[in-house]
């Protein structure tokens, strides 16, 4: 077993077998990524040292237990975390300059479920400032690339999760999601990521921390180098933690074991009717339709017309959240001056990136609230009706693979092709389809009816199996 390319399923069973020790598992992890973060500076705390003291202490009591098969699940396998979920004694920056020294107190519920199951956490990746933007950069730890092409951007917000995951340094991480936080970076770096049903996984102990209604609209899941591992993760993660409001019952229904994927239904979206997407990422799509809909109940394309209203539709059912303003949390709690400290970005003397800038510049633009209210009520309405309880969508994550630095600050509302399906409540897998002809990761999003996580995730375990998933960088 090369550690590099195994699952943590794998990772775990060789372990239970005594075929491989968690030391070695959690040193070849640790070398790999000294080997690539000065490339893609996606790590930027570390916990090395107390990793192999947890390895060290996992292998002991793997040596001296007589029924292996009763530990916890992640037994002395390696992971990493996004920056924002707090972590006792390690820093919780959210990338913001005024948060440098913020140290967590305590474990994040997310954080002490994976560690009481046995994961050996390695250290802590990059976000964008507040989480709030498709490229992780910040004034704090500086700008993670991508490890297909240094040139290009990871995603965000948990791009750091997805380049060290991608580029075969974590076997899994911990992200959370938006408007495309999970998938973006899966999509980008070439792996799998799984935004649940809202009310599944809780949301305590980020920061920034949904509050409200908006814990609806923002959601904890894993990233993943294996379509294998995320199941066992939601597992891991779900359940009420007596704060999350909206994470009370926490159940996750069925089983990906369960799907017969001769049973289901395959819908396929094209496009959002209004931002075009590439050649070579619609290829990968309808490569994976035909063969979805050739091993299944049939294949039909729709194309809802409200979809031309994605981005106003996740804008007004974001607001009618009621979320913080982010000038607010910019400030930490004081409304900062946008139009100031635009001025003082300009001659590089403000704390914050030009992304959150124009975000929170754009808060206070008035939104026609009302009518796309609606119009995310029908097709919220429309789709729960095509889906049922039987089918899976297929949807393009984004109009063209991973741009380069910056671009996306040119095209910022396409972050709607996956921001749509947080607002709307709807689980989504981010699925690799292998790569262009530039090496450049493809993809697809696999999404069902609230509460079909089982239906996305076994389907994206066929396409693995069919399409290959994850592949290493060549470089």
């Amino acid at each position: 077993m090369n550690p590099l390319l195994a699952s943590a399923s794998e990772m775990s069973r060789a372990l239970r077998a005594r075929d491989v020790t968690s030391r070695a598992l959690v040193d070849a992890h640790i070398a790999r990524v000294v080997a690539v973060n000065r490339r893609i500076n996606a790590m930027v705390q570390f916990r090395f040292d107390e990793a192999r003291r947890e390895a060290d202490a996992a292998d002991e009591l793997l040596r001296t237990t007589l029924d292996p098969s009763r530990l916890p699940p992640l037994h002395g396998v390696p992971c990493t975390l996004k920056e924002n979920f707090a972590f006792e004694g390690f820093p919780q920056v959210s990338g913001m300059v005024s948060r440098r020294a913020a140290i967590a107190q305590a474990d994040a519920p997310t954080v002490a479920r994976l560690r009481a199951a046995g994961a050996i956490v390695l250290g802590f990746s990059n976000t964008p400032e507040l989480c709030m933007w498709m490229e992780t950069h910040n004034h704090v730890y500086g700008r993670t690339s991508n490890p297909y092409d240094a040139g290009r951007i990871a995603g965000g917000s948990s791009g750091g999760e997805g380049a060290l995951i991608g580029a075969g340094a974590s076997p899994f991480g911990l992200g959370a999601d938006v408007g495309g936080s999970i998938r973006f970076p899966a999509f980008f770096n070439g792996v799998f990521g799984h935004k649940p049903t809202p009310g599944i996984v809780p949301n305590t102990g980020q920061y920034p921390e949904p509050k409200g209604a908006m814990n609806h609209n923002c959601v904890t899941g894993p990233i993943a180098r294996r379509a294998e591992d995320l199941w066992p993760l939601l597992r891991i993660l779900s359940g009420p933690d007596g704060v999350d409001p909206l994470c009370t019952a926490g159940a996750l229904r069925g089983d990906p074991a369960e799907v017969k994927l001769e049973h289901l239904r395959i819908v396929a979206i094209r496009d959002d009717g209004r931002r075009r997407v590439a050649a070579d990422l619609s290829g990968a799509q309808l490569r994976a339709a035909h063969f979805l809909g050739a091993r299944s109940r049939g294949l039909s394309w729709i194309q809802p017309r409200a979809l031309r209203h994605a981005f106003d539709i996740w804008a007004a059912l974001m607001q009618q959240a009621e979320p913080e303003p982010f000038a607010v949390q910019l400030g930490d709690g004081r409304r900062i001056s946008t139009l100031r400290e635009l001025g003082r970005w300009a001659i590089r003397r403000t704390p914050h990136t030009l992304p959150a800038l124009v975000l929170a510049l754009l808060e206070s633009l008035p939104v026609p609230r009302a009518r796309h209210l609606e119009l995310g009520k029908a097709l919220r309405t429309e789709l729960l009706s095509v889906l049922g309880d039987d089918a899976v969508l297929l949807y393009p994550p984004y109009t063209r693979v991973a741009p380069r630095h910056n671009l996306p600050m040119l095209t910022p509302f396409d972050f709607a092709y996956c921001g749509l399906f947080n607002v709307l409540g709807f689980p989504s897998t981010q699925v690799p389809l292998g790569l262009n002809a530039r090496g450049l990761p493809l993809g697809v999003q696999v999404i069902a009816a609230p509460g079909g996580d089982a239906r996305t995730i076994a389907v994206a375990q066929a396409l693995e199996r069919e399409f290959g998933g994850w592949v290493m960088p060549p470089r």
